[in-house]
């Protein structure tokens, strides 16, 4: 693993909500370049087991956490003496930790997400449930094509952290950057949030398409059209296009699509070689984003009028309204039109 020190870097204390690979593997950036972390995990037993080993029994586990990494099963204590606090726990549970944050957040601390989902039942996106509970905190969204076992173990990774607030936007970013994570700033907040979503559905769709041996011809126009989908979503939500063809769209959605790291992917491959989501879910042991976004996204594209064909696909296969031979035929049936 490369070795890197960030001693130009001043030391910050960081509460990392959520134990899973992805809050490990933020960890571990933020404590190679020299910050202290707090690793909260829901599950006592796990974190206790976290702290005897220095290292996650469950995620990473070939990987040792420094000793500026304490894990922690309390979220009051972990945020107690926070400069920064970060999210990293599964849209799903993005809601509880918001509202427990609302009570004992520090007033000075900025809050960042790198959860990649949307709210509930179609009901809007995760920056506006942080606002709502965090009214007077500064408010952040990281995300971008990046493997949480490649960031762990210091392989080139390059993301975007977005603010409405620029001093947070590159305050943040300054603290997780180094010469192996190169992080982007942004002001689009929506856009990034859009591409980090929207992409996981599409990647079910490319899985599902190369489970059914449709070929490369296929898997290219699924990526390609599925961009155009994002573009459409985000540009309706408020985002800027530029964003959706940057790393949080575009760059999040080839990586995701293309490499059987990606747990939404793989859940598409089991899908379109006939497995049932329960048994894909048991084989892939972790949470596939895409199967909660992929409803959630069908109702905000007819809220804003959005056609998205693709998405509205991996919908029916997930509802059992179709099979996914039935998905792809009914894509390419549909009527010829313009590409944009």
């Amino acid at each position: 693993m490369p070795s890197r020190t960030a001693t130009h870097k001043p030391s910050l204390r960081f509460a990392v909500l959520g134990a899973g690979s992805w809050g490990t593997a933020l960890a571990l950036v933020l404590a190679r370049n020299g910050h202290s972390v707090a690793l909260w995990g829901h599950d006592a037993p796990t974190m206790a087991a976290m702290a005897a080993q220095h290292r996650n029994p469950r995620y990473l586990s070939d990987i040792s956490l420094p000793p500026t990494i304490e894990p922690l099963a309390d979220l009051a204590t972990a945020v107690t003496a926070a400069d920064h606090i970060l999210i990293t726990v599964p849209s799903a549970g993005f809601a509880e930790v918001i509202t427990q944050l609302a009570d004992h957040a520090p007033a000075q601390a900025n809050i960042v997400w790198a959860t990649k989902g949307l709210q509930a039942n179609g009901s809007g996106l995760l920056h506006e449930l942080a606002q709502h509970w965090l009214p007077n905190h500064r408010l952040a969204v990281l995300s971008g094509p990046s493997f949480a076992s490649e960031v762990a173990r210091g392989l080139p990774t390059a993301v975007a952290l977005a603010s409405s607030d620029t001093d947070c936007a590159q305050t943040l970013a300054a603290a997780f950057h180094d010469a192996r994570f190169r992080v982007y700033t942004s002001t689009d907040v929506v856009g990034v949030e859009v591409g980090g979503a929207v992409k996981n559905v599409l990647a079910i769709a490319t899985g599902i398409a190369d489970g059914l041996a449709l070929g490369a011809n296929a898997r290219a126009g699924l990526i390609t059209r599925g961009l155009a989908e994002i573009r459409r979503l985000g540009v309706a939500l408020g985002a800027a296009d530029t964003t959706l063809t940057g790393l949080a769209g575009m760059g999040d959605l080839i990586l995701t699509c293309t490499d059987d790291q990606s747990r939404n992917r793989r859940m598409g491959l089991a899908l379109g070689q006939g497995q049932s989501i329960t048994a894909a879910c048991a084989q892939i042991n972790q949470v596939v984003e895409g199967l909660r976004t992929a409803g959630e996204v069908a109702v905000l594209a007819q809220r804003f009028g959005v056609d998205m064909p693709i998405c509205q696909a991996v919908t029916a296969v997930i509802n059992a309204d179709l099979s996914p031979a039935q998905a792809a035929d009914s894509l390419m049936q549909r009527t010829p039109t313009a590409e944009f």
